[in-house]
């Protein structure tokens, strides 16, 4: 597995969950296999938190891909400053790496940063609730989402505030590494999977996780791991020691799905992340599981429950 590395770009009065969260969810994430790096730069070496923690960067970049990630945690601002607290060669950074084929994350004010950038003009986008009218206001060129935890639109990925960046940082391991590592970095951290506002942004693991039923949280993670294999419900049933007809109760009651369509909506989500990399539909099929592509054009056609990709 290739390695992802993750740079969090740290400004005068952060705060400190906004950068601890997302960087817990990409840390823990490497410590179970997943294969991440994380590295933290700044304009000058030592940063004043708005807890009043100092905190310690680096001032060099590191050499960065198309595969890696640049997030840029928020600061304290009841109101915005005049000017985003980054210089022209930050800004610069953060063009080139989008420009590159990068992507490029924030978490509640940081969204400003990547508006001075240039990289929210055309893009949707989301901030702080506090904050809203002032973007807005800001950067007209682009087009603010109120009320949901997080957007992604083309590799310009931006969250509400504070805790929000927990559920991004979940949102991308469920895309780049699939359900199972999300659902495992979630239960590590012991934090729920929540649902995102905007349905056309959030994941299959991370919209049908938010419940507190142990039972279908065993069986989804056995889903989740062997979502590519032929599951039958006899098997998923003698799993978890209950019958067919209690599994699907639970399960559906838990999750609003049957196991089978929560299969199906996995296998859609990461073919369509494939498809958008490159894949033939005939391959993203063959790759999670279907015989053909028919049954995945189908899906495609036919579902009615968007999927994030």
């Amino acid at each position: 597995m290739s390695s992802t590395r993750v740079v969090f770009l740290l400004v005068p009065k952060l705060h400190l969950l906004d950068l601890a969260g997302p960087a817990q969810v990409f840390s823990t994430a490497n410590d179970l296999g997943y294969g991440y790096q994380l590295s933290y730069v700044a304009e000058v070496e030592e940063i004043a938190t708005a807890q009043g923690v100092p905190v310690k960067a680096q001032l060099h970049w590191p050499e960065l891909g198309p595969d890696d990630l640049i997030v840029v945690p928020g600061w304290r601002s009841p109101r915005l400053s005049p000017v985003p607290p980054i210089g022209p060669e930050t800004k610069q950074r953060l063009r080139t790496h989008h420009a590159a084929g990068g992507s490029v994350a924030s978490v509640c004010s940081g969204a400003d940063a990547l508006g001075a950038a240039g990289l929210l003009d055309g893009h949707r986008y989301t901030t702080h609730h506090d904050l809203t009218e002032e973007l807005a206001a800001r950067y007209p060129k682009a087009s603010i989402v109120r009320d949901v935890l997080y957007v992604v639109d083309d590799r310009v990925i931006t969250s509400a505030g504070i805790a929000s960046g927990i559920d991004l940082a979940l949102h991308l391991v469920a895309v780049e590494r699939g359900a199972e590592a999300a659902a495992r970095v979630a239960r590590e951290m012991v934090v729920y999977a929540r649902r995102n506002g905007d349905e056309l942004q959030d994941s299959v693991m991370l919209r049908h996780r938010g419940h507190l039923s142990d039972l279908a949280h065993r069986v989804q993670d056995v889903i989740d791991a062997r979502y590519a294999d032929r599951l039958l419900l006899a098997e998923l049933a003698h799993e978890v020691g209950v019958s067919e007809r209690t599994l699907t109760r639970i399960f559906t009651n838990a999750t609003g799905l049957t196991p089978l369509r929560y299969q199906q909506l996995l296998r859609l989500e990461r073919a369509e992340h494939l498809i958008g990399h490159g894949a033939t539909v005939e391959s993203a099929a063959r790759t999670v599981g279907f015989e053909d592509a028919r049954m995945l054009r189908r899906l495609r056609a036919r579902t009615a429950e968007p999927v994030a990709g």
